[in-house]
């Protein structure tokens, strides 16, 4: 039989009982691991079709809204392009509730540090004394130099 009954359980409490279902993985039509990588390499084919298709659409507005703005790559890449800081609004959070809650700027980059060390060589790098430490700087220390010795003055 097919759909619900009703019923009861060992303990003589009403249940639904449903019955066999309509569909079983028995009736599903058996399959090859070869017929399956054939629609997986099918698929993919498609996904990268529709992604070139949209990355043309996306290009192409793009270039547009370049033409219609005069835009220069100096305009788009410049680092020098940032708003200021009072005329941009902090970035907004909004919780499930409805919230709205002011986010922390992660991760800005406040740009080169002041230099702190100098290769002896007189090649003109420097080193601002955070991050990795430059392969002059390194080879410097194993030549017998102290890090003192480096500092700019």
């Amino acid at each position: 039989m097919h759909g619900c009954q009703r019923g009861r359980n060992v303990r003589g409490t009403p249940v639904l009982q449903l019955g066999p279902p309509c569909h079983s993985f028995t009736d599903m039509p058996k399959r090859s691991l070869r017929q399956v990588l054939d629609q997986i390499e099918v698929l993919q084919r498609e996904a990268a079709e529709l992604r070139a298709r949209e990355v043309e659409e996306v290009i192409d507005r793009i270039q547009e809204a370049i033409e219609h703005y005069g835009l220069t790559p100096k305009d788009l890449f410049s680092p020098k392009r940032r708003a200021s800081k009072a005329a941009v609004a902090p970035p907004k959070k909004v919780r499930r509730s409805g919230a709205v809650v002011a986010k922390r700027a992660a991760g800005r980059r406040l740009g080169a540090g002041v230099p702190k060390y100098a290769d002896p060589s007189g090649s003109g790098k420097t080193w601002t004394g955070q991050g990795k430490r430059p392969g002059w700087f390194v080879a410097a220390l194993d030549g017998g130099k102290a890090a003192e010795e480096l500092l700019i003055k």
